[in-house]
């Protein structure tokens, strides 16, 4: 009886419908962080715009391809966020969190903040994340490997000069000389993010994505009246730019054997 009962346990494993196993994609060895470095509207008065970005752009990256574990999330407030369970805003804090995820997710990694920013940098927690900063940090967590720098701040173009590199590739929600949109205490997202997360499932790589968002900001800001232009910027590598058709999205979620 207990040879027959193990020849049936066996037979059931074996003919046992199989789990539909996760598509390996070319995100799947990336680690990414999403920062909300604030949470003031330009009123001064408190704001879940960044907040909502954050929570969201972390989403979407999963829906794009990346790991959920690998996309680690971080607020000003990250007590005010349970479900989400983000680590503190604090340039050390971020840093740390990158370079040990990297140690294992050698493929790349994805930076991603949205904030105010100024001339010299985005505000992060109590103090600046400044161009200089960020590059040195990417360049430590992160050496001779692709890399995406998406920055949603005023000003925001400060940083493509220091954070270029051949293999990276970088999103500002601005011009150098511009502020942009979308940080009041009743909005739910900058406008920025509002069209990344829009413009992501219809892109076909970040370097179509920043395209979109774009696009989306200049229509989005001749609707409300918001002038002058913010004019998102789109800066790609020399070396990554022939290799971004291996850096399609994926949605595909699983795949059977």
């Amino acid at each position: 009886m207990r040879r027959a009962a193990a020849v049936i346990g066996l037979l059931a494993l074996l003919f046992a419908p199989m789990e539909p196993a996760r598509a390996a994609g070319p995100f799947s060895n990336w680690t990414a962080v999403v920062v909300a470095g604030d949470f003031h509207a330009h009123s001064g008065g408190p704001t879940e715009a960044f907040d909502n970005a954050r929570r969201d752009v972390s989403k979407a990256l999963v829906e794009l391809g990346f790991e959920k574990d690998a996309v680690q999330q971080f607020s000003v407030r990250p007590k005010r966020y349970p479900a989400d369970s983000p680590g503190l805003s604090d340039a050390r804090t971020i840093h740390d969190a990158l370079r040990f995820k990297a140690q294992t997710a050698r493929a790349g990694c994805l930076f991603y903040i949205s904030s105010h920013g100024s001339p010299e940098g985005a505000i992060l927690g109590e103090g600046m994340l400044r161009p200089h900063m960020l590059a040195a940090m990417l360049d430590d967590a992160c050496p001779g490997r692709p890399s995406v720098v998406v920055i949603s701040a005023c000003f925001s173009g400060v940083f493509i000069p220091p954070l270029q590199k051949s293999d990276r590739l970088i999103l500002t929600a601005a011009r150098p000389d511009r502020a942009s949109f979308g940080c009041g205490e009743d909005d739910k997202y900058p406008y920025f993010d509002d069209c990344f997360l829009s413009s992501a499932p219809g892109a076909r790589d970040f370097a179509a994505l920043g395209a979109g968002v774009q696009a989306c900001v200049a229509r989005r800001e001749k609707e409300t009246g918001a002038e002058p232009a913010s004019e998102p910027q789109v800066w790609i590598g020399p070396a990554l730019r022939p290799m971004l058709p291996l850096y399609a999205f994926n949605r595909s979620k699983s795949k059977t054997p």
